[in-house]
């Protein structure tokens, strides 16, 4: 248990080692910038039965921390397990226990996890436990990757984003040199700062990152 705390808390949930970075990896900066928050991240699989040839399976765990260390995630703060890819169903229950131990643990004021809309099985179940374990708690936003949500309408809380911070997400994508190598990745810098392009001119910037508002949490 974590009791002395300096500032609130902010948890990043990833159902595979590289989503929420690739998807919040620009809110992430931000909010070590502005020094309100302390940035957890928490990832469930590392997908070891997809790594590519020629790359240790265990790689992603090593990428992970590296490219969180790039973007400014304290590696403490860090914690990856190892669920099989998309066999997240058969363990919901062990899924649903381990965000319920972190909510304890953190408290923290804002968690990202996937869309509600998310049609991936690994993400549908990360977001359906994640409201589960801190519904009551915490302000719950949704992160979405466009090929997973088929519609997208539910996009309604947009974070500008600088281009500094940006960059720094881009750089720190590269670290996953397992997963760059792998075709049509959305670990590009092309992609990222396309998506980051197009989410911005919905509300009139630069640069942005957009999410699904699941629950607002405010204690006044």
């Amino acid at each position: 248990m974590r009791i002395f705390m300096t500032k609130k808390v902010a948890l990043a949930v990833s159902a595979h080692a590289d989503d929420a970075h690739a998807a919040l990896g620009g809110t992430i900066r931000r909010l070590l910038d502005e020094g309100e928050y302390e940035i957890h991240y928490v990832a469930f699989s590392i997908a070891e039965e997809s790594v590519p040839e020629g790359f240790p399976k265990d790689i992603v765990a090593k990428e992970c921390v590296k490219a969180l260390q790039i973007l400014g995630v304290d590696e403490k703060f860090v914690e990856i397990n190892r669920f099989p890819v998309r066999k997240f169903p058969q363990n919901r229950q062990d899924i649903l226990e381990k965000l319920v131990s972190l909510r304890k643990d953190l408290n923290p004021g804002i968690v990202f996890i996937p869309s509600t809309e998310d049609i991936h099985q690994d993400h549908e179940v990360v977001s359906e436990e994640g409201i589960r374990a801190f519904r009551r708690s915490s302000t719950l936003l949704g992160y979405d990757f466009p090929w997973n949500v088929l519609y997208g309408e539910r996009l309604d809380r947009f974070y500008e984003i600088s281009q500094e911070q940006l960059e720094r997400k881009i750089n720190s994508l590269q670290a996953y040199e397992s997963q760059i190598v792998k075709e049509n990745n959305c670990l590009t810098p092309n992609y990222v700062r396309s998506l980051a392009v197009e989410r911005g001119q919905r509300i009139n910037v630069p640069y942005a990152e957009a999410f699904e508002t699941i629950r607002d949490v405010r204690f006044l």
